[in-house]
């Protein structure tokens, strides 16, 4: 199942499938070369991670994630990646600033020839790798699911408007405080971008939806 499941859940998070949209057994069978005994093992494991819901008599369907949802969830990573980010400041090998640096410079590059949709791929490996920097498996697997359920909120967010250039020096602060191994420094700046991001979320909830794709 591990490889189906992979694969459905990367799908569901590219936006492959869109919100709502239902999930055909039959289909993603033949897609993904599998019974539907174990597709629909997948399902029900994605099921548990947020990203889908079984409807009765009716099947799977994409899960669709609120404004409103959106910022509770964030409000609980703030909490956790702030902890995540104090870890990580204690933990940081010479080589681990080094990738972090680049990372950081990498995203400064991109913002500055607007490349977003790169951009957003480099947020999400940034936070990512100062989970594994932190290596704090409880709170690793926490966010990791609550990211799975925020990727198209983080996505859209990522394309308004004028946005990288608030959160491209929230990450950068990140960067230094944790290379500069100041536990407290870290965790401040990490729950401030997150306040931030909430700040983001509530300010666009009233944007019509075909603004914030």
């Amino acid at each position: 199942m591990g490889d189906v499941l992979a694969l459905l859940r990367a799908a569901i998070l590219r936006g492959e499938y869109a919100p709502r949209q239902r999930l055909i057994e039959t289909e993603l069978a033949e897609r993904y070369s599998t019974s539907r005994f174990v597709l629909r093992n997948a399902l029900n494991r994605l099921a548990t991670e947020g990203l889908v819901e079984l409807q009765p008599n009716r099947g799977a369907r994409v899960r669709e994630i609120s404004i409103e949802e959106a910022i509770e969830i964030t409000e609980i990573r703030r909490a956790v990646e702030g902890l995540v980010a104090a870890r990580a400041a204690e933990r940081v090998t010479d080589v681990e600033t080094a990738e972090l640096r680049a990372l950081g410079d990498e995203m400064t590059e991109v913002v500055a020839r607007a490349d977003m949709i790169r951009y957003s791929e480099l947020n999400a490996r940034l936070h990512g790798l100062i989970r594994s920097i932190g290596r704090h498996a409880s709170a690793t697997r926490i966010i990791e699911q609550l990211n799975g359920q925020m990727v198209r909120h983080q996505f859209r967010l990522s394309l308004v408007p004028g946005r990288p250039s608030v959160s491209l020096p929230e990450h950068l602060a990140i960067v230094e405080a944790i290379c500069a191994r100041d536990p407290e420094r870290a965790e401040r700046v990490m729950r401030a971008h997150l306040t931030s991001v909430l700040d983001a979320l509530s300010a666009y909830s009233d944007v019509p939806a075909g603004l914030y794709r």
